[in-house]
């Protein structure tokens, strides 16, 4: 404990060359992060310009505030906020809670050849494209022919619902196959989480007669309340990010009224659309208001359970 302290007070020179080679590892990372995340920020300038495409983004002219005005005083806006806000919440908390119970049930299980394959079949879906995933849907859910629309036929039922154009199922099927595919990927980490819970602990609780529900719930996720906390704030700042793809994919005329949402209408108003500038605004608002919302939750999060990203 003393020498790592030490290390943490010696001058960065010396700390360089002593640990030159976790810094060289370091330097990929680094640079990765410099041109694929920061340097395409210079591209935020198209909030404030009228692109054009012989001047580039630094010589077309001003345009100041004129596409964030235009995009809140739009007849689309609430409509688009509120579909993008109910589809964060779907994804980031409602599907939160499904992974740490997966991996406290996981971790509950002895029989280890059984809880291998339970893992892979659960982390299989996370490799599969959205492409794949949605056409999977697409049959499943196909009126008449479709699995689903043959067993509610053979139940008695007519059998020829078109799930994915009533507006009354999006929510519901967005919901399930968003937690299929992700709920077994999401639970790695509180599983290796759990595994650095002192085993020592729940030898005692066992030993004061503790059953198993006591122990998750006094140790197990008491131990990795940091992990949840942590997961939970970077979370909260894709609230506004409902993901393009699948969202996209999804998209029918009978649900476009939900399956409209800021993602998907960036890509329709910028790359279809040739509004490189209002696109690239409200993509802006998007990131502002995420940042926002993590700079909140860290401090509450800090403040009620001294968990925090910094």
């Amino acid at each position: 404990m003393k020498s790592s302290v030490k290390a943490q007070k010696a001058p960065i020179g010396k700390r360089l060359v002593k640990f030159w080679p976790l810094y060289v590892m370091l330097v990929p990372c680094i640079i990765y992060y410099i041109l694929i995340k920061y340097v395409p920020m210079a591209g935020l300038l198209l909030a404030f310009k009228d692109y054009s495409y012989k001047k580039g983004i630094f010589g077309s002219p001003w345009v100041g505030w004129r596409y964030f005005e235009t995009f809140f005083t739009s007849y689309d806006c609430l409509r688009l906020i509120k579909n993008t806000l109910v589809v964060g919440l779907i994804k980031c908390i409602l599907e939160f809670p499904f992974a740490i119970i997966l991996a406290l049930m996981l971790n509950e299980v002895r029989n280890m050849k059984f809880k291998k394959i339970t893992q892979t079949i659960t982390y299989l879906p996370h490799f599969l494209s959205t492409v794949i995933i949605i056409t999977m849907l697409q049959r499943i859910l196909a009126p008449g022919e479709g699995l689903l629309n043959q067993i509610i036929a053979q139940m008695g039922g007519s059998g020829d619902t078109f799930f994915l154009m009533e507006t009354k199922y999006f929510y519901q099927i967005l919901f399930s196959m968003d937690l299929w595919r992700n709920i077994g990927w999401d639970s790695i980490i509180y599983l290796a989480a759990i595994a650095g819970v002192d085993s020592s602990l729940y030898e005692a609780a066992e030993m004061d007669g503790c059953g198993k529900l006591k122990r998750m719930w006094h140790i197990t996720l008491p131990g990795i309340r940091g992990t949840i906390g942590l997961l939970f704030i970077m979370g909260i700042g894709g609230l506004l990010s409902s993901g393009f793809e699948q969202i996209y994919l999804l998209r029918t005329p009978g649900n476009m009224d939900l399956a409209d949402t800021l993602d998907v209408y960036v890509v329709r108003i910028g790359l279809l659309g040739g509004q490189f500038g209002y696109a690239t605004a409200i993509g802006l608002i998007q990131g502002l208001v995420g940042l926002v919302m993590v700079v909140t939750a860290n401090k509450i999060c800090k403040k009620m359970t001294e968990v925090s990203l910094w």
